[in-house]
């Protein structure tokens, strides 16, 4: 569908950011929502030939000098604001035989996405104004909006800080070493102060790798049974907890910008302790937010017990307890944002021993399902708080201005899906280039049948 003009009619519109829960119908203009009307007010209503067919995209208006426009019936479906991922991994510059831009933002858009900030670890690591550039470039195919994330250090390596206010200015959104953490404490410091001043977030991926070398998943009674070395949850807690206490004195001393206090997100949380720290932090007026992905809510470390490579990832899946807490920071708001840590490997390099596997799995796809079946379905999460955690919270925290909302003016970023629908994940049929999923054959709820990108349609589900 390529007009300029998007009807959406009779769809039941979910807008957390604007606290709408009702029938809506709304009309998208050159990439911009320009109305949300009750049914049959919109301003194309009063072109006559405007018809539509029920689950078509189908042209209206045309005659008479009238606006030419397509309409999409939305009948017993969700509308929603586009889904934002601020944690995926997709692999261009230098590993397209794991994704490439495009294949990884085509899973993005089957998945309900319209926006996704990728991580730096790509070869050559994205530490450059040059290469975010070059990630946001026409001819890397994106079929949705790609937001690169600057590395914090220059090549990863969590010495030598690059320059944060030449990446902001090539359109990087924040900073990272994920995939490797900084470890000293002065260099976290200087990276929160500069970082700051430059208006960008630090996302840290939180692991203490003295206290994780050699280990392939998590500290317990599961790897002494399978003989396999175990990362300790103090390894990611304990780095949440200097962080935080960098924050708590950067914010004391109104070191950054103007005075204002470093925001620190924490990417991928997965142990309890981690969570009760982000929770005291924010308890104390800190600007400290975390993500956790569906596999760290839904997952245990008892997933490995086959070796199944495609339960390695890092952090590794934790006890029950620890995934119970997941739960219930989500339930009770600690949790800012669901985010998929999206890691695509080829099927060549998880087809080895355990220990010899890349950590990391693909999420684009299953994980509004995953969370519509369990958050809303299972754990009553209400389907707002749900769509909020995977749009108007992730763009905030990012400051993705008129994205993860669908007020007048806003950019025409909507996931429309049958809440009711269930299906069965297949990883073969995944637009992602690699398959490494721990969810396969997993029955899914709530089926994306359109994905708009800006006012494009870029998806088209059955």
């Amino acid at each position: 569908m390529s007009a300029s003009t998007i009807l959406i009619r009779g769809g039941h519109l979910i807008d957390p950011a604007a606290g709408v829960e009702s029938r809506k119908d709304l009309v998208l203009r050159d990439g911009r929502v320009s109305e949300v009307t009750d049914p049959g007010k919109t301003s194309l209503e009063k072109v006559k030939n405007g018809k539509s067919k029920a689950g078509n995209g189908t042209n209206g208006g045309g005659s008479n000098g009238a606006e030419t426009f397509e309409v999409i019936d939305a009948t017993g479906l969700t509308v929603a604001p586009g889904l934002i991922d601020i944690h995926v991994h997709l692999r261009e510059p230098g590993q397209g035989h794991k994704e490439t831009i495009a294949t990884g933002t085509a899973a993005a858009a089957a998945g309900g996405f319209t926006a996704v900030a990728a991580m730096p670890n790509t070869v050559p690591t994205n530490d450059s104004p040059e290469i975010t550039r070059w990630m946001q470039a026409p001819e890397r195919g994106a079929s949705v909006r790609v937001f690169p994330i600057g590395a914090a250090t220059r090549g990863l390596k969590g010495e030598v800080l690059n320059d944060f206010p030449a990446l902001k200015a090539a359109g990087a959104v924040a900073v990272t070493d994920d995939g490797h953490p900084i470890l000293k404490d002065g260099t976290m410091r200087e990276v929160l102060i500069q970082a700051t001043r430059a208006g960008l977030s630090v996302v840290q991926h939180a692991e203490d790798t003295r206290m994780t070398g050699g280990c392939s998943m998590n500290y317990g009674p599961t790897a002494f049974r399978l003989g396999l070395r175990g990362m300790p949850p103090a390894a990611e807690y304990g780095l949440v907890e200097r962080d935080i206490r960098l924050v708590t004195e950067l914010s004391a001393n109104g070191k950054g910008r103007g005075g204002h206090s470093p925001h620190l997100h924490v990417a991928h949380t997965s142990t309890a302790q981690a969570v009760a720290a982000v929770r005291q932090a924010r308890r104390n007026g800190l600007r400290v937010t975390c993500e956790v992905a569906p596999h760290h809510f839904l997952l245990t470390e008892e997933h490995v017990a086959a070796y199944d490579t495609h339960a390695k990832m890092n952090p590794p899946l934790r006890s029950e307890a620890d995934r119970d807490a997941m739960i219930q920071g989500i339930l009770d708001g600690v949790v800012d944002a669901i985010a998929t840590d999206h890691a695509p490997h080829a099927a060549f390099e998880k087809e080895v021993e355990f220990e010899r596997a890349p950590n990391g799995i693909t999420g684009l796809e299953t994980a509004l399902g995953l969370s519509l079946k369990w958050l809303h379905g299972e754990w009553k999460l209400p389907l707002g708080r749900v769509l909020s955690l995977l749009s108007a919270q992730p763009a905030a925290l990012l400051g993705f201005r008129g994205r993860g909302t669908l007020t007048v003016g806003s950019f025409a970023d909507v996931v429309i899906f049958d809440p009711k629908a269930e299906w069965a994940f297949r990883a073969k049929d995944s637009k992602s280039k690699s398959k490494n999923t721990p969810f396969d054959g997993w029955t899914m709820r709530g089926k994306v049948r359109w994905t708009i990108s800006e006012g494009r349609v870029v998806f088209q589900g059955s």
